[in-house]
């Protein structure tokens, strides 16, 4: 079969760290490079993106890591890692503090080894060169309204009232912000958008920053006033349905990555951690055609696509951590073998354990260019329905790399304190 033909001819192994070479050729002097998953809670996803992210690092100089998690949460690793005075002295404990749901994506024992090694490494570096830890995501509304009144009442007590004013109008609808977009007659976009316009404003009434303050604590405050008003946006653009809330949310996290280059200054470099569905390009997917924008089309469109670099995952069959339904434990799940008309089952039958394509070494070969489906496992997923879990999928066009694992195994969680279908003492631990 010609595309069976092509694929092993392109095919490049991947077994050690040495055989990511060829990825960071094709990175070369890319600003933005994003890592995809083809499912939050596989092991080889979240071990081969930080081998290679500590690569970037070591090697490439990059500045910072921007993931598919909340900034509050993400800050609390970022201080940790980057040795921040008071701040977790083992990465271990800012993740294992991670319990919004699906709180394994990022606490598990695969990130913690990433951010140990990530502390270990800034220890070394004087603190403006250390490499960052960063949250890109919406869903802590609430948390970022408390994070921005302790900042405000410490440094910018003139515009606590404000703070207040916001935090009070989502008081009423405890911790279940979905619930107050559908109570709610008038949403309380006017006084997050004003805090966040107030927040934007030098210290001072419009005159120059005092040079004597926290450039850190600066961007935490913005960058949570940012994730406020990003969350109501969503959240209420949820409850309206269709793609306006997807929309809004991989707006927000562009923005927000644009911010932290900005922050970092002119020649920084970032590496982002997410599911391959933001980090693809939309415009190689059926999401286009719906109308959906997603991260990694909104990166190359604003940086370019000479300074934007896609990787994504993809796995044939194995294990996973999911939830069967949305805030449901989390569950050892079985992968059952991939669909005949997909991404995985070509590379399957290309008899191909693990492989890496770089596609600019293939231009124009058939198999990138034609409509297969690719899986996409999310933080819910339900194996008896598995022909929903696919998306159409042109690899050349959504992609710049694919990284392929034929068989994958469970991600290695933190918190054990509900597994279910036999447990999850089995769990891989190593690379």
């Amino acid at each position: 079969m010609p595309d069976i033909d092509d694929v092993t001819r392109s095919a490049l192994p991947i077994e050690e760290e040495a055989d990511l070479d060829p990825v960071l050729d094709r990175i070369g002097g890319a600003r933005c490079v994003l890592l995809g998953e083809a499912s939050h809670g596989t092991h080889e996803y979240h071990a081969w993106r930080a081998a290679l992210t500590r690569r970037l690092i070591a090697e490439r100089g990059f500045s910072f890591v921007a993931v598919e998690g909340d900034w509050p949460d993400c800050r609390r690793v970022h201080r940790s890692v980057t040795g921040a005075p008071g701040a977790d002295g083992d990465p271990y404990a800012a993740l294992d503090a991670f319990r919004r749901w699906p709180a394994w994506t990022w606490a598990n024992h695969e990130t913690v080894a990433f951010c140990r090694w990530l502390r270990g490494h800034n220890a070394a570096l004087p603190p403006e060169r250390r490499v960052g830890f960063y949250g890109l995501d919406v869903y802590g509304l609430r948390e970022s309204l408390r994070a921005v009144m302790l900042h405000l009442a410490e440094h910018r007590p003139e515009h606590l009232a404000a703070a207040c004013e916001a935090y009070r109008c989502f008081e009423p609808y405890g911790d279940d912000p979905r619930g107050y977009a559908r109570l709610v007659p008038e949403d309380c976009a006017e006084e997050v958008l004003a805090l966040l316009t107030r927040l934007r404003q030098p210290a001072g009434g419009g005159h120059a920053p005092d040079p004597a303050a926290d450039p850190s604590g600066r961007l935490d405050a913005r960058l949570n006033a940012e994730a406020a008003a990003g969350a109501e946006r969503y959240y209420r653009a949820m409850i309206g349905g269709g793609g306006r809330a997807w929309n809004a949310r991989d707006t927000h996290m562009a923005d927000t990555l644009d911010r932290l280059l900005e922050f970092h200054g002119p020649r920084s470099r970032a590496v982002v951690w997410a599911h391959n569905t933001h980090a693809g390009d939309a415009r190689g997917t059926d999401m286009g055609r719906a109308g959906l924008v997603n991260l990694g089309r909104l990166v190359r469109d604003r940086h370019g696509a000479a300074d934007t670099v896609l990787v994504g995952f993809a796995g044939g069959y194995g294990e996973v951590v999911a939830g069967p339904r949305w805030g449901a434990p989390m569950e050892l799940m079985r992968v059952p073998p991939p669909r005949s008309d997909s991404v995985e089952a070509l590379l399957s039958c290309a008899g191909l354990h693990r492989a890496l394509f770089v596609f600019s070494a293939a231009p124009g070969a058939r198999w990138l260019t034609a409509t297969r489906v690719q899986r996409a496992i999310g933080a819910v997923y339900d194996p008896d329905h598995e022909p929903g879990n696919y998306v159409p999928t042109r690899l050349g066009e959504r992609y710049d790399v694919l990284c392929w694992f034929a068989h994958t195994s469970a991600l290695d969680p933190l918190h054990l304190e509900a597994p279910r279908r036999g447990g999850l003492e089995s769990l891989p631990t190593g690379v």
